[in-house]
């Protein structure tokens, strides 16, 4: 089951995921409204029967210098990273634990969870509380026979995340060369890694954060090298123009 807000991105999932041979079910849901994934979850489980895993992967980010960001771009940041993962969780974990049944959890968080990373403050701060709700529910649930453990993503190369964040290919080259392999991630790569922590070959692995980002982590956060790439209003500059971009 994938969930998401746009039906036309849910149309494009389902097509891509249905010839894998498996029912794919796809419900337009809002993870920032506890009340719209209550509904998701009572349609899943009408469907599906008993929902067994749950990965938290909505997000949301963009660049800008943190003395310019706005309370409502900090916000819509938080509300659908952190509120978000908190409300799915919540949910899911509510009804497994109501009908004495375990389940397992999966968060995204970033390689920069724990060192944070220059222009994209809305974003460090969410993913720093799914880390931390990450190990606070790890211990709390297991009771329950709940896993909950996490994955920090490096660069892999997304049309919505390159739209955001790679505002041009001599950027894209220049952050390539930063990595310690020289190329951005494959997304089997982190398709293998998510698989494997949902699955029962990680049984006794919870409350983990595994990085997925070839050893990027190791050079500091994630884009902090952008204070060494421009002057600061260049960079401002840049930020505006890709904003404007965004919202043609």
């Amino acid at each position: 089951a994938v969930c998401g807000r746009t039906p036309e991105r849910l149309d494009a999932a389902r097509a891509t995921l249905e010839p894998y041979g498996r029912r794919v079910l796809t419900v337009q849901a809002d993870v920032r409204d506890h009340e719209s994934v209550a509904r998701m979850f009572e349609y899943l489980e009408s469907e599906l029967g008993p929902v067994t895993t749950l990965v938290n992967n909505a997000a949301g980010n963009f660049y800008s210098a943190s003395e310019d960001l706005s309370p409502g771009g900090f916000k819509a940041v938080i509300d659908i990273v952190l509120h978000g993962t908190f409300n799915c969780s919540h949910t899911f974990g509510n009804r497994a634990i109501a009908n004495k049944r375990p389940g397992v959890i999966l968060n995204i968080v970033t390689s920069y969870t724990e060192t944070g990373s220059a222009f994209v403050l809305p974003s460090a701060c969410a993913k720093a509380g799914d880390y931390a709700l990450t190990t606070t529910l790890a211990y709390e649930w297991a009771e329950y026979g709940f896993r909950v453990n996490a994955i920090a993503p490096g660069p892999f190369p997304t049309p919505g995340a390159w739209k955001r964040l790679v505002p041009n290919q001599e950027f894209e080259d220049q952050y390539r060369l930063r990595q310690p392999f020289k190329r951005f991630g494959e997304p089997h790569e982190l398709a293998a890694a998510a698989t494997f922590l949902i699955s029962d070959a990680a049984s006794y692995i919870n409350g983990e954060c595994l990085h997925v980002d070839g050893g990027e982590r190791l050079s500091g956060g994630q884009l902090n090298f952008l204070t060494q790439l421009l002057p600061r209003d260049s960079l401002k500059g840049l930020f505006r123009k890709m904003r404007a971009a965004r919202s043609e």
